[in-house]
């Protein structure tokens, strides 16, 4: 019996193992693809995220191909590079002073992406080891802390707190670093935008890895799901409502 109750979670390792495989092949992907590419394939880029700029050399689909710098249309490329580099087109801006450089051609992404991927892949490696389906997202979310580190707060009920707080750090170096980037003449560096992505990342790919895996169908009622200092669930119903 695990500790949630439950007789095994092959669920939550299968859940995080797809999510530490998928990301993880992107992650891998953006190294890989500039690296087999022949010197000087991808010139320096300039892009919009949730659109495609560099589909083609001219017409519909290349406004990144201004005539201001070198043509690239990711089109041209074999289907592997192909895809990386459509994926990268339209997920992320693509600026080129926010990009690292291989082998002469400009990656897919941004640096700060590079990290988010990094990070939910990891996201998704942790939560196969350590998250159990505890009914609810958040529980499951916060189930990845050894059962000792939380009796406290579920005595006390502070899940709710607990869940967000934790969400909040994770997030934070993001949001101060882009958000001073923003608001003053601060200008955020290579090194640092993909460490505050991994932060970010990681969170997030808890949270996928909690929302995928928490399923109150595998028990038999709330009251079943073990938590941290034996405390229960209670459902209200509609007439105590």
């Amino acid at each position: 019996m695990e500790k949630n109750g439950l007789p095994n979670r092959g669920r939550e390792k299968k859940v995080g193992m797809w999510i530490f495989g998928i990301f993880g092949f992107f992650f891998i992907s953006f190294f890989l693809s500039p690296s087999l590419l022949p010197n000087d394939t991808v010139p320096e880029l300039e892009g919009r995220a949730n659109a495609f700029d560099y589909m083609t050399v001219d017409g519909k689909y290349s406004s990144g191909n201004d005539g201001e710098s070198e043509t690239f249309a990711w089109t041209e490329l074999d289907p592997y590079n192909g895809f990386i580099y459509a994926f990268g087109d339209f997920n992320c801006h693509m600026k080129n002073e926010r990009s690292w450089e291989i082998n002469g051609n400009q990656m897919p992404v941004c640096t700060r992406d590079v990290g988010m991927f990094f990070g939910i892949a990891i996201g998704g490696l942790i939560f196969s080891r350590k998250g159990y389906n505890r009914w609810t997202v958040k529980d499951t979310c916060l189930s990845i802390f050894p059962d000792s580190w939380l009796e406290g707060i579920y005595r006390r009920n502070y899940r709710t707190y607990a869940w967000l707080g934790i969400g909040i750090i994770f997030c934070l170096p993001l949001i101060v670093d882009g958000f001073t980037q923003l608001l003053t003449s601060y200008e955020s560096n290579n090194f640092t935008r993909p460490l505050t992505g991994i932060a970010f990342g990681i969170g997030f790919g808890i949270l996928v890895g909690a929302a995928y895996s928490a399923r109150p169908k595998f028990f038999d009622s709330a009251n079943s799901v073990e938590l941290p200092s034996g405390t229960k669930f209670e459902l209200v119903t509609k007439e105590e409502e």
